[in-house]
């Protein structure tokens, strides 16, 4: 039982490590990248959310630079990075 689970860690990292020297992702590329199921990603697809790439009418290919924009879209800032923000501002503004 051990034996099977480290081999099935094992295929997974070997596909990361081949899927991430990749450009263009197949959908099991894809599952393996993001760690979403098979279904979420076609249905992500079937809704036009996510940027994909239907050359031949069938098979789904995805630019890997494009998910990564898509996956880091609608990013928020932590409370840190907000106050920094606003104290560079109120200082700008003290300065004119």
């Amino acid at each position: 039982m051990e034996n099977h689970l480290i081999l099935e860690k094992l295929n997974r990292l070997e596909k990361l490590i081949i899927g991430s020297a990749k450009e263009i992702l197949t959908v099991e590329d894809l599952i393996n990248y993001t760690g979403y199921k098979r279904s979420y990603i076609y249905k992500l697809v079937h809704n036009n959310v996510i940027p994909f790439s239907k050359p031949n009418g069938k098979s789904l290919f995805f630019e890997k630079t494009e998910i990564d924009a898509w996956l880091l879209q609608n990013k928020n800032q932590s409370d840190s990075q907000i106050e920094n923000l606003a104290t560079e501002y109120i200082n700008k503004s003290r300065k004119k």
